[in-house]
């Protein structure tokens, strides 16, 4: 029996790729984290510059978000009992923001063994139509890893714009509403992207990618990640730190470390993933 979901839910996830909504937070708890948040974007104004890969490791409002039971309860439907805590980060469109999400998959320069990955798009404040919810190509994620291009456009909130090279039917894209508290979960696999906030309110959603335990890095450079539920047989990742304050200097010196561990991984997968097209074009 599912902890959380409902057996039709975890039958939906497999089939289409996400479930939504999902109710996991009270609208107190979603608002005592927006709280916490904004208090700290008050303290350190260009807090989300210095964090953008993994920011858990430096925000204790954000490590405690991501251990949230309930959150873990759902996840653990889908993936086992054994669940790391791999990413986070946060998609935040201000009241008439023009940034946007291009049609994507998530694990496209992640180097992860497979796709035994669980987004939890959490919702802490209203995420709409209006205000530029995620959008999801139902049953997508079935086609396994599609080719993607990086692309240049400010408005882009993703690291390198990629953007997924097939024709993606828009009229199949099913808007994932949410209220404050609660998440959507998402494979790693499902296209998916999201439109600019046309309305009046901020809308911010925290990401937090979760893995099974048994998941490895296999791009060759070193990786971390949080045991957050069950047991860590495998060893795959390196443990991370808890921060004991924000931006605690033990925290920042490994966090420091790690993403520039990521950055380099991405920026190699990508390169080989531009070569491997170049010969492909060359031998036909």
């Amino acid at each position: 029996m599912p902890k959380l979901l409902s057996e039709a839910q975890v039958k939906q996830y497999r089939s289409d790729g996400f479930v939504c909504p999902v109710d996991a937070l009270s609208t107190e708890e979603a608002g005592e984290f927006l709280a916490r948040m904004e208090d700290l974007e008050s303290r350190e104004p260009n807090v989300w510059a210095r964090s953008k890969i993994k920011p858990h490791l430096l925000m204790m409002w954000l490590n405690d978000l991501m251990r949230n039971s309930k959150i873990l309860d759902a996840v653990e439907d889908l993936l086992g009992p054994d669940v790391m805590a791999w990413a986070t980060g946060h998609f935040d469109k201000k009241p008439h923001d023009p940034s946007f999400v291009s049609w994507h998959q998530d694990g496209t320069y992640w180097g992860l063994s497979e796709p035994s990955v669980v987004t939890a798009w959490v919702a802490l404040t209203p995420s709409n139509r209006k205000n530029g919810c995620m959008r999801v190509i139902p049953g997508s994620h079935h086609q396994g890893q599609l080719p993607h291009r990086d692309t240049i456009d400010k408005n882009n909130l993703l690291s390198r714009g990629q953007d997924v090279e097939v024709k993606v039917d828009e009229s199949e894209a099913v808007d994932l509403e949410l209220q404050p508290g609660q998440i959507s979960l998402h494979h790693t696999m499902l296209i998916h992207g999201s439109k600019p906030n046309l309305s009046d309110t901020r809308r911010l959603g925290i990401t937090i990618r979760y893995v099974a335990a048994h998941v490895s890095q296999i791009s060759g450079f070193k990786d971390s990640a949080t045991l957050v539920r069950g047991t860590d047989a495998y060893r795959n990742f390196v443990a991370e730190p808890r921060p004991r304050r924000d931006f605690d200097p033990d925290a920042v010196d490994f966090y420091e470390a790690i993403v520039a561990e990521s950055r380099r991984r991405k920026d190699a997968i990508a390169a080989q993933t531009k070569q491997d097209r170049l010969q492909s074009t060359t031998m036909l």
